[in-house]
This record gives C-alpha cells, sequence and structure tokens, in this order.
C-alpha cells in the first residue's frame, strides 16, 4: 500500500515558505497599524486628562474650539465641572470633571492592555517570520546553482 503524500522538492518548499514569509509581514504591518492607532489614541487620551486638570485649576479659561475642516476659535469655558463625554456608538453623556478623568483613565487601562496584547502578537510573528527566514536561507544555501526566484 502507497502513500499519496509526497515530500515536497526544495523548490516547491523555498516557494511555499516565501509565500508564508510574505504574508507574516504583511500580518506584521497590520497589526502594527493597529498597534500605532492605538497608541495615538492613548496620547490623546493622556493629553485629554491633562487639560480637563488644567481647567479645573482656573476659573478664567480661554482654549481653542475645533469648528470643523481644520478651523478652530478661542472660547471662553464657563463651566469646567460639566464635560462632555463620547462613550461610543456616537452617544455622549454629561460628566463632571472629576468623573471624565476617572472614565478617560479607564479607556487608557483598556488601550494599555490592548497595546500589550498587539505587541505580544507582533512578537510572536517576527519570530515565526524570523524562522521561516532562516529555513529560506538553509534551502537557499543548500542548493547553489539553483533558481529560486531569490537575489
Amino acid at each position: 500500500m502507497q502513500s499519496n503524500t509526497r515530500t515536497p522538492t526544495p523548490e516547491q518548499e523555498f516557494q511555499t515558505l516565501q509565500m508564508y514569509l510574505s504574508e507574516f509581514n504583511q500580518q506584521i504591518e497590520l497589526f502594527s497599524q493597529q498597534f500605532q492607532m492605538v497608541e495615538q489614541a492613548r496620547m490623546e487620551s493622556l493629553a485629554a486628562i491633562e487639560s480637563l486638570k488644567g481647567l479645573k485649576e482656573t476659573t478664567d479659561a480661554i482654549t481653542l474650539l475645533p469648528i470643523g475642516s481644520g478651523a478652530a476659535i478661542h472660547a471662553r469655558v464657563i463651566d469646567a465641572d460639566a464635560v462632555i463625554v463620547s462613550i461610543g456608538s456616537g452617544v455622549s453623556v454629561k460628566k463632571s470633571n472629576d468623573e471624565a478623568v476617572t472614565y478617560i483613565s479607564d479607556r487608557i487601562s483598556e488601550m494599555e492592555a490592548q497595546g500589550r496584547r498587539l505587541a505580544e502578537t507582533i512578537g510572536k510573528l517576527q519570530t515565526q517570520a524570523a524562522e521561516v527566514g532562516r529555513r529560506l536561507d538553509q534551502l537557499y544555501q543548500a542548493g547553489p546553482g539553483q533558481s529560486h526566484g531569490r537575489s
């Protein structure tokens, strides 16, 4: 009784590994972009907390108010303890300054956890890509003179 499984030729393995390496690199790029977006949102949230704390300490604050299309106007803050916070799905709620700071701090903690998960995933993918790269190098070095499509 014969088995239908065949051992791939070095050329077939080389091509398959090149495909895997390309897929790993694409995944690494996607997860890296997600990580950058989470980090940017985290930094914006930290800045919002600092602004809220600064506004709480003054009674005559003037700030820039974005009005759309990259335009902003100077505006006087009437009540620094009345903060409108987006809670998702287009819904916003009014919170006190302290409540808003707490809410945003909680969101920052969630973003940090998400960032750690993304960094861990990126690290695993980089390790797998490195292993595939080492195997590709082994195949390339083992078959001098053979055309693998690698320069």
